[in-house]
């Protein structure tokens, strides 16, 4: 960018509107068209997207949200050509804990559809990628089978071929390569499944053990065992401690009111929907000593 030139100038209409928009609300992505993004802006949306300016601008203004904008528009636009600029953006995951990039440019990728396998399973193989950059490239091929039900097969092929590697790889990411398998119900690949359990070689407290998986894919009605102990076993035990314990408090003092409802939990959280304002890197708030990304913040991104 030249001197004397704003963040504002650099983009021509209409990609310049995304630079106002602001934080993203809801889950719902806004349709792009309607701004009259078309084929011919896809340039300066890559470019947009992949602006380390804007990327790590204040996060009180609306210029850091260009980026998230832009390759949403990119994604709608099927833009096969964002799919090497946009997978670039993974290593911002590990180096600046940039949540937005891990939980939303794999959707975006999912929606360009089959020209982004390849590429996102080169990504995945590729060893000298940090590992959350590589989960997030596993999630890709599970956001592209969910939005291109006919290329399921070819994305569980390309997980299950790296789950086969589950003696190579760390528990972390062999639990994640598990994690898009079970959101696709993917049952063919179960043995395989099984198979990385039984060794030992896939993390448990990321979606359970090995009966919880056979129990997802239909192949048992129900436990059989008792769950080995693990971050999400002992998150539940400490919350129903404290459950029983406000029950107690609610019994003694059930003529007091105000008091009865200034101790209302209200709906039980789940374990691994964790508040999005802890950053990755930081301490659990559960207590376990891990970083949050690898503990109660690690089911979904």
């Amino acid at each position: 960018m030249d001197g004397g030139q704003t963040t504002e100038s650099f983009y021509n209409a209409p990609v310049n509107k995304l630079l106002s928009l602001g934080e993203p609300r809801g889950n719902e992505w806004r349709d792009y068209a309607a701004l009259n993004l078309s084929f011919e802006n896809i340039p300066d949306l890559i470019r947009m997207a992949t602006d380390d300016q804007l990327n790590d601008a204040p996060q009180a203004g609306p210029l850091v949200w260009a980026p998230v904008h832009a390759w949403r528009a990119l994604g709608q636009l099927h833009a096969a050509e964002a799919i090497a600029p946009l997978l670039s953006l993974f290593h911002r995951i590990e180096e600046f804990q940039d949540d937005w990039v891990q939980s939303d440019v794999p959707k975006a990728l999912g929606q360009i559809g089959a020209a982004a396998i390849e590429p996102a399973a080169h990504y995945l193989a590729d060893a000298s990628h940090d590992e959350w950059a590589r989960i997030a490239a596993a999630e890709t091929l599970g956001k592209i089978a969910t939005a291109h039900p006919d290329l399921r097969a070819a994305c569980v092929g390309k997980l299950a071929a790296q789950l086969e590697k589950f003696s190579e790889q760390s528990e972390t990411l062999n639990a994640f390569l598990v994690s898009p398998l079970w959101d696709l119900r993917a049952v063919e690949v179960m043995p395989l499944i099984e198979r990385a359990y039984s060794a030992g070689r896939v993390d448990e407290s990321v979606l359970g053990d090995v009966e919880d998986a056979q129990i997802h894919f239909g192949l048992k009605p129900k436990r059989e065992q008792m769950p080995k102990p693990n971050q999400l076993t002992t998150f539940r035990e400490q919350f129903s401690g404290l459950e029983e314990q406000l029950h107690a408090l609610k019994q003694e003092n059930a003529e007091s009111p105000s008091f009865v409802d200034d101790l209302s939990f209200g709906p039980a959280p789940k374990p691994y929907l964790a508040p999005p304002k802890i950053g990755r890197n930081e301490p659990c708030p559960c207590g376990s000593g891990k970083k949050y990304k690898k503990c109660c913040g690690a089911r979904r991104f």
